[in-house]
């Protein structure tokens, strides 16, 4: 059973969105602020829409956090949409006069190939595509990053630091750095698309403007890096506690990914065995790495469904979104005639923020991961059991 979990509620347009992380340890120190900084992080970007300038995303906390340190119970999170104002009359839970004699205003019948729309309004019997497009929207993702903040906290407090970079956008690439900066998100961050290489974003900013007049849109892939972890983490006896299998279905689950790898990844079908495994060596006082390192990382931290102690690499792939402002064709399904697709308000481009999003739920699952190999109702607890585990290995190398 998972030692964490949590849940989001809330549409697009409507009031606010929530999330709810249970599992939280007590004595977690967090601020407001601490998730502040995450969500406006999410919005930045070259190539966001103007969704981004009408949102300053703010959480209120609900429950489970009292003077500045989580309870153990339950903590919830408010965000509220402040673009609800220009939209409660359309996404008003209550009935209105005149719903009975036809759709309210905005309604959606030119559902967007490669979104939810079609799908979801079938599954669920719905005549308004707004019903499921106002759920499926990438904003539900700031109540994952809220979540996700409050998981980096944790991580934090036992010496694990999670940063995002952009490596590829709208066919191209980034150089990654031999070296990577001591604060990833500190020197990605800098950047207007979170890249690391300076003359590709030239490229990349170019790319962009040319997709905006052209009125399309752009994917790209970012690269998660996370630093600092036990080696132990995860398990290879279920196939459900295999680390890199929960990496993969947290990283899909964001909306527009559509691939993940974890170090070489898909290279590694490329290469002989010996281009693709880690040699091991004895390295002394690597306590979280088991004493041993490994000569390269190409397997990108994990071994057999487990961290290894080395950085975890991970890199998620984003596809361009559906929404275009010069729309595919499509059916309206109000009368079964071909049509232009809607064009709802969009970004040429999300790719910066994926990384954001990823980042956070890369966090979830590790510090689940974590609560799980140690255990804990409390940080002071947490951190005593990590510590003893980090003890044994010394003692292992010791006899």
């Amino acid at each position: 059973m998972a030692s964490l979990r949590f849940t989001t509620a809330g549409e697009s347009h409507g009031p606010a969105l929530v999330s709810v992380l249970e599992g939280m340890p007590a004595g977690v120190p967090v601020l407001a602020a601490d998730i502040d900084t995450q969500l406006a992080r999410r919005q930045q970007g070259y190539g966001r829409g103007r969704r981004m300038q009408i949102e300053t995303d703010r959480i209120e906390f609900l429950s489970g956090v009292r003077a500045g340190e989580t309870l153990g119970s339950p903590v919830a999170m408010l965000i509220r949409n402040t673009d609800w104002r220009n939209w409660h009359e359309i996404m008003d839970p209550a009935p209105r006069e005149g719903d009975a004699e036809g759709p309210r205003k905005r309604h959606v019948t030119r559902v967007r190939p490669g979104h939810a729309d079609l799908t979801g309004l079938l599954k669920y019997d719905r005549q308004d595509a707004r019903d499921i497009l106002e759920r499926a929207s990438a904003r539900e993702t700031t109540a994952r990053v809220a979540a996700g903040a409050l998981c980096r906290v944790l991580l934090r407090e036992v010496g694990v630091a999670i940063g995002s970079h952009l490596v590829h956008l709208g066919g191209i690439d980034a150089r990654r750095p031999y070296d990577m900066p001591a604060d990833l998100n500190a020197a990605a961050d800098a950047s207007p698309l979170r890249t690391l290489d300076a003359e590709a974003e030239v490229q990349m900013i170019a790319r962009i403007d040319a997709a905006k007049k052209e009125g399309n849109t752009l994917g790209g892939i970012c690269e998660v890096v996370v630093t600092g972890l036990p080696v132990g983490l995860g398990s290879h006896v279920s196939w459900d506690r295999r680390l890199d299998g929960r990496l993969g279905q947290a990283m899909l689950s964001i909306p527009a990914v559509k691939g993940v790898e974890i170090g070489l990844g898909f290279e590694t079908a490329r290469r002989t065995g010996a281009e693709v495994h880690d040699e091991i060596e004895a390295a002394p006082g690597r306590t979280r790495a088991g004493h041993v390192r490994r000569a390269s990382n190409r397997a990108g931290g994990t071994e057999g469904g487990m961290t290894t102690g080395e950085d975890l690499v991970i890199r998620v792939a984003m596809k361009p979104i559906s929404t275009l402002m010069r729309p595919l064709g499509t059916v309206d399904v109000a009368t079964g005639q071909a049509a232009q697709a809607v064009a709802e308000r969009s970004d040429v481009t999300a790719v910066p923020a994926m990384g954001v999003i990823a980042e956070a739920m890369a966090a979830f699952v590790l510090a689940d991961a974590l609560l799980e190999k140690v255990g804990g109702d409390s940080l002071a607890e947490v951190q005593r059991n990590l510590e003893a585990y980090l003890a044994r290995l010394d003692e292992r190398v010791e006899r």
